[in-house]
């Protein structure tokens, strides 16, 4: 990864930081289920693959983009945490912008 990218990620990782203390981030699997409306899933490619169809499920459901950030349990401040859903629809725009570049 060079150098660009890895500063691109990392401002994504704070983007969710952000997300988490505005109050705009669902955490966990089991939580991404009661969901309404979400802008933006985050996995982190750790996650195991029986996680990953029940992701893409709920993926399909809520119709948002899916993106894998390694390290989104330490950035959001839970280091277990295997996936996040963004609710505030700028914040994930951002996020989104900082993957693509």
């Amino acid at each position: 990864m060079t150098a660009s990218r890895r500063s691109s990620v990392n401002k994504a990782l704070s983007y969710l930081g952000l997300c988490r203390r505005a109050g705009k981030l669902t955490l966990g699997l089991n939580a991404l289920g009661t969901v309404k409306r979400c802008y933006l899933i985050a996995v982190d490619p750790a996650a195991s693959e029986n996680s990953k169809k029940e992701i893409k499920k709920q993926q399909a459901r809520l119709h948002c983009p899916l993106v894998l950030l390694e390290g989104l349990g330490e950035a959001v401040g839970k280091p277990g945490c295997m996936v996040a859903a963004v609710a505030e629809e700028h914040l994930a725009a951002a996020i989104l912008k900082q993957i693509a570049e």
